[in-house]
């Protein structure tokens, strides 16, 4: 069999990509039963269902930060930052009641970290979104609305 140059290179970027497929797929599989990971936050459709989840109290607070744009041309990805200035802060998160998923991300905190977090959201359409906090047992919530324009028209 005559093995041209580019064939062979061809069968080798394979090789490589199947291995680094291979290699990731168990860390996947452990990711979705990693400590403290909980399904049924996520498939939670509201902010009330997910403080009711985590056990919390929803309170509206000047302590929690939500900065993004209030207009967007494209839902795919939408840059969005929350912050938290109230002590003990032990996670924060972000939730869009309007996406299949309302709870868009959900990052702990460890002891003593600043509790900021920058993530890029895709939206379904225009959508309130709430940055939450979880505080002892309150969750602390701000929210805005980004207007998702989909033609860049702003209408």
């Amino acid at each position: 069999m005559h093995t041209t140059r580019r064939t062979l290179m061809r069968l080798s970027v394979g090789g490589i990509g199947l291995a680094a497929t291979e290699a990731t797929l168990p860390r996947l599989a452990r990711a979705a039963n990693a400590p403290g990971w909980d399904p049924a936050l996520f498939a939670a459709h509201s902010l009330a269902e997910i403080a009711h989840r985590l056990g919390a109290t929803p309170l509206a607070s000047a302590e929690v930060s939500i900065f993004g744009p209030d207009l967007s041309e494209d839902g795919t990805v939408v840059p969005v930052g929350v912050q938290c200035s109230a002590p003990g802060t032990r996670a924060i998160g972000i939730v869009v009641p309007h996406n299949p998923h309302a709870l868009a991300c959900w990052f702990r905190l460890s002891h003593g970290a600043e509790a900021a977090v920058a993530t890029r959201l895709k939206l379904a359409g225009t959508s309130r979104i709430y940055a939450v906090a979880l505080v002892g047992t309150k969750l602390l919530y701000a929210d805005t609305e980004v207007k998702v324009t989909g033609g860049g028209c702003g209408g």
